[in-house]
């Protein structure tokens, strides 16, 4: 994958208004031109709604589309055709107020911890004191406290994550977009990360785009899952998630017989998307 931050924060405003935080995807379309000159159509005519201070998760097969809407929500690519609406206002460059984390681990290896998490606030002029101030508050609350001193490369993955999520929450955002930032995380870590991003999401309730390739996570932390067909990317379903907040442990969610009865629903309409999308890679790997 490309070497790109494993967070990128753009300048916010804090906590901003609920209104500001409604994402708005309408008949979104992605086209590239192949190495050859041909046309390829990424995303076709994806629709679908974050309602302010929502949990979003988006599913579906590899090669569906799913970063690359994320990268127009964000504003980091322009559409071929469609919209993206954030706040009632069509995103035409880099979207205010959006923390996006990734899910390849960059932290920048010549800063500390408490440096990382320092970036958001220094980029938008935060004095010295105070940015230090809520960097060490962020680090408590994702339990780095002890750690400021420390480089990336002399923490775990899931350490290393945790610095990531500080320095995603810490400009209180109001849209939180994350790419598969657990991906990488062995099953036992990604649950506790997993719980721990629910209790800091609760803590600010910024909207959230969540992209996974694991529909029981989605489930356990989304109001809401969106289902993607097999490429050219278009949604296939929505499926709100109406078990109860706070959810508290993930580990323990994935017990409950209603989270069982929405992952089978989910997933009888996300398998025929995997088998079309697997049976595809294979044709041409044969």
């Amino acid at each position: 994958m490309a070497s790109r931050n494993d967070v990128a924060t753009s300048p916010g405003t804090g906590a901003a208004d609920q209104a500001d935080a409604r994402i708005e995807i309408s008949g979104l379309t992605k086209r590239f031109l192949t190495p050859a000159g041909e046309v390829f159509t990424a995303l076709d005519g994806v629709s679908f709604t974050v309602e302010p201070g929502q949990f979003c998760a988006v599913v579906g097969p590899t090669g569906c589309g799913k970063s690359t809407t994320l990268s127009m929500v964000s504003g980091l690519d322009r559409p071929s055709e469609g919209s993206v609406r954030v706040g009632g206002r069509e995103v035409e460059g880099i979207t205010d107020g959006v923390s996006f984390m990734f899910q390849t681990d960059a932290l920048l290896p010549w800063k500390t911890v408490l440096g990382n998490v320092l970036m958001g606030p220094v980029f938008r002029r935060v004095p010295k004191q105070q940015a230090q101030a809520s960097a060490r508050d962020w680090l408590r609350r994702v339990g780095l406290a002890g750690f400021e001193d420390r480089y990336p490369h002399q923490l775990s993955g899931g350490m290393r994550k945790r610095v990531a999520m500080a320095a995603a929450l810490i400009n209180e955002p109001r849209i939180l977009i994350m790419d598969e930032p657990f991906g990488a995380l062995d099953v036992q870590t990604k649950a506790i990360m997993s719980t721990e991003l629910l209790s800091l999401w609760e803590q600010i309730r910024p909207s959230v785009i969540f992209i996974t390739h694991d529909l029981d996570e989605a489930v356990a932390l989304a109001d809401r899952v969106v289902v993607m067909t097999s490429g050219p990317g278009s949604v296939k379903a929505v499926f709100d998630i109406d078990l109860p907040r706070p959810r508290g442990s993930v580990q323990e969610i994935r017990f409950q017989p209603r989270f069982i009865e929405l992952q089978h629903q989910i997933w009888d309409t996300l398998r025929e998307e995997v088998e079309r999308a697997y049976a595809l890679t294979a044709g041409g790997a044969a």
